[in-house]
């Protein structure tokens, strides 16, 4: 079987297994720890761009970098929070699951369209950076949320 057709599958039950995640999370509690962890341990990925076959052009990087900080955008305006029973709850969003779906449908068509003239390894590394470059800026954003509200919930304390 095709690498690409491989991956594109892993990425749709990556992206289910995402969905689920994030109704779970909505019915608990969130604290700073749960809001920055996911991209530090994501981070070890970036050892792929050891291996020669992963490692992307400067414009390349460039142009993923971009994309990925622009599909964050979606991601941070459907991130919110909010305070019940004393404790910081993330809220439900309808519109993120949308937007979780619509983000996985564009990333393959990009990958099905890019595969026949970029090199499946190359192509690993630009997925990747993509997904880090939008996961980054929504959870900072994300974190930063959480921090207006820890504040105003403990007052001037912060954790």
């Amino acid at each position: 079987m095709n690498f690409v057709v491989v991956s594109s599958i892993g990425a749709v039950f990556m992206g289910i297994f995402a969905l689920f995640v994030r109704m779970k999370a909505a019915k608990k509690p969130t604290n700073a720890l749960k809001i920055i962890m996911p991209p530090v341990f994501m981070s070890s990925g970036a050892l792929m761009y050891i291996v020669p076959q992963f490692r992307l052009s400067f414009f390349e990087i460039l142009e993923v970098v971009a994309l990925g900080m622009l599909f964050s955008i979606l991601l941070i305006k459907t991130s919110k929070f909010e305070i019940r029973d004393n404790e910081i709850y993330l809220k439900r969003s309808k519109a993120f699951i949308y937007i979780l779906v619509g983000l996985l449908i564009v990333r393959l068509g990009l990958k099905s369209v890019l595969s026949t003239t970029i090199d499946f390894g190359e192509l690993s590394g630009m997925f990747f950076l993509l997904a880090f470059s939008m996961i980054v800026p929504w959870r900072i954003a994300m974190y930063l949320d959480y921090k207006k509200l820890y504040k105003q919930l403990h007052g001037a304390k912060t954790s």
